[in-house]
């Protein structure tokens, strides 16, 4: 049966905006061959001078109901040759179109100043949505750097449980350019935009943190909102039903790197992170079982150690070592698993692809390489996207914004 999704995409680099918005619209109209439904748009920053008059211009190019977008220091799309690739620090315009059929679309523009409290009712997200819980949608999210996001994030997973959540936050690539985000032909400076989309649609997340794990679990003990003060071993836990020996954090770490690889010392002074298992249950914790965060800094005076999240006690932990090497290894575990739960794509119509600013030819030495690493597994699939400031996605059934990471958004048809 033929997919009723129709998605296509295409990429310009010409430097002229007017030259880019006619290049992408003639590629586009070539190959879309039912009306749109939904747009997508991602702009360069190279272009921030011009984003006032990208609405206008589309306007008079394009015909779509529901269409939003944004800025980005470097841009994902398809270019003429059929091939994904990844635009950075250079003029790129990456424009999505599908039809879908018996799909509800539902597009928001949400100020940063526009957010429920977090002590509201599911009804208050529900109405700062416009779409019941019950027809179960999927959001694509984009944001500014400075929307309270995470708020966001927390009130839509409260009142739209088991939906899936992906996007990214806007980047510039220079300071003082301001953040542009795209509503329905509307530029906006603040907040979030998104869509929406339900009925005869599914919308999956691939989560790829690029870390790998170093040395065993540890049980946190004791802490203080982002604050590690005692951590026990996970092993010496599961061994002994009576007092659990706590050790400070700080110590924990420092004997660990001792008995790392030289390359893995090195490593661990610039790249060391501490991932928060998500599954307080689950015995044995394996990979995509936890939530990477940033390692802020240590006080030696009583071995604390600072991360980029909250913890509580009880919750496990374990550090983590991130570089080219793995990042791409994660990638390719996680696009296996995909393949191998589903062989058969033909229902898949289109993917995204928010990735962070410091992955890309910075983090490997060479340019298109996760989105190449994507399309070696989902080859016919039409993908864009852009280099983000955070990026959205699930992780353990919870949404989170992620630094370092690429989250792809693939959308298939439900039949």
């Amino acid at each position: 049966m033929a997919n009723p999704i129709q998605w296509v995409n295409a990429l310009s680099t010409r430097p002229s905006l007017e030259a880019a918005i006619a290049q992408v619209v003639d590629r586009l109209q070539k190959s879309l061959t039912a009306s749109p439904d939904l747009g997508l748009v991602f702009i360069s920053s190279a272009y921030a001078s011009e984003y006032s008059r990208l609405m206008p211009l589309l306007q008079e190019h394009l015909s779509v109901p529901v269409l939003i977008g944004c800025g980005g220091s470097g841009i994902i799309g398809m270019n003429s040759q059929g091939e994904a690739q990844e635009i950075e620090g250079e003029p790129a315009l990456s424009i999505s179109l599908a039809h879908m059929p018996d799909v509800r679309i539902q597009a928001f523009h949400i100020p940063g100043d526009g957010l429920p409290d977090l002590d509201s009712p599911p009804n208050a997200w529900v109405d700062l949505i416009g779409v019941s819980p019950q027809e179960q949608p999927h959001f694509i999210l984009l944001a500014d750097p400075f929307s309270g996001v995470n708020d966001l994030l927390q009130g839509l997973d409260f009142a739209y449980p088991g939906s899936i959540k992906v996007g990214g936050m806007t980047s510039a690539g220079a300071m003082g350019v301001q953040s542009s985000l795209f509503c329905n032909y509307k530029l906006y400076r603040e907040g979030t935009v998104g869509v929406a989309l339900s009925g005869n649609i599914v919308l999956e997340a691939i989560v790829a943190q690029g870390c790998r794990p170093i040395g065993q679990p540890y049980q946190v003990t004791a802490c203080e909102r982002n604050i590690l003060l005692e951590l026990a071993a996970q092993d010496s836990i599961n061994k002994t039903n009576g007092e659990v020996q706590s050790r400070r954090p700080l110590e924990v770490l420092q004997d660990l790197i001792q008995n790392l690889s030289e390359a893995d010392r090195q490593l661990a002074q610039h790249s060391l992170f501490v991932g928060v298992a998500r599954d307080e249950f689950k015995q044995t914790l394996g990979h995509g079982d936890f939530l990477i965060r940033n390692l802020l800094g240590v006080d030696p005076r009583v071995g604390a150690i600072a991360i980029g999240d909250r913890v509580r006690p009880g919750q496990r932990i374990q550090f983590h070592l991130r570089d080219a090497r793995t990042s791409e290894e994660d990638l390719e575990l996680l696009l296996q698993r995909y393949q191998k739960e589903r062989p058969n794509t033909t229902e898949v119509c289109g993917a995204l692809m928010f990735s962070c600013l410091g992955r890309g030819e910075g983090l490997y030495g060479k340019p298109d390489f996760d989105s190449q690493l994507f399309r070696r597994y989902l080859n016919n699939i039409q993908l864009s996207g852009f280099f983000c400031n955070g990026e959205i996605g699930p992780v353990g059934g919870s949404t989170f914004l992620h630094g370092y990471t690429s989250v792809f958004g693939i959308c298939r048809s439900k039949r």
